[in-house]
């Protein structure tokens, strides 16, 4: 059984299990907004994520969790489930696909991770260093699950920011919020096989960051 993200996995799974052939959707929904970070010298030097939860899932990831006031969250008694998270996401690539210049990037391991709670939804945040910081005229950022077992639409306000961007660079987004999946029936396990094994790829939030 394919393990997601989270520390609360075992709803996933347990899901997939009661289900074993179901039409291909996610089980659990993230809403993204993202900060292309550049260095002093214009290099983009990381990706950082805010990664909103939906409340279903939210309230299953919470249960059991020992809080000082009930229904309050701090981010220090959140921070094992945090790294929990973070540790888990190394396995699926942080679901984060970027492309400079044609060359896929890779990533340092991720820096100033954190979760809160707002709104009856727990919101990740986290940093994603490149190993190298890239000059690029053009950088394309995807985020998605492959498997398509979580769904990532994009914030409907600022899905992307520049933090200490060259002037004059700019982003153009394609959001996936609109895409429709086919009609056929997939199982857990065809996901993560064959053809299928990256079937996510078709509902991508695509950005495409361009500078002079």
């Amino acid at each position: 059984m394919r393990r997601i993200f989270l520390g609360a996995m075992v709803l996933g799974a347990a899901l997939m299990a009661a289900v074993p052939a179901a039409k291909a959707h996610p089980h659990v929904w993230v809403v993204s907004a993202s900060e292309v970070i550049y260095g002093a010298d214009g290099a983009v030097t990381g990706i950082r994520h805010a990664w909103t939860f939906d409340d279903m899932f939210s309230t299953y990831a919470l249960q059991g969790l020992e809080t000082k006031t009930k229904g309050v969250y701090s981010r220090e008694e959140l921070a094992p489930l945090a790294e929990t998270n973070v540790t888990s996401l190394k396995e699926f690539g942080f679901f984060t696909f970027v492309r400079a210049g044609g060359r896929k990037e890779k990533f340092n391991e991720p820096v100033d991770y954190y979760l809160e709670y707002t709104d009856s939804r727990l919101v990740l945040h986290f940093t994603l260093p490149f190993k190298t910081p890239v000059q690029a005229k053009e950088l394309a950022l995807e985020v998605y699950d492959p498997s398509y077992f979580v769904g990532f639409d994009l914030a409907e306000k600022e899905p992307v920011r520049f933090v200490g961007a060259p002037a004059g660079c700019a982003a153009q987004v394609a959001a996936a919020r609109d895409a429709k999946p086919p009609q056929q029936t997939l199982s857990e396990q065809n996901f993560m096989s064959g053809d299928t094994s990256n079937y996510g790829a078709m509902f991508a939030n695509k950005i495409t960051v361009t500078c002079p």
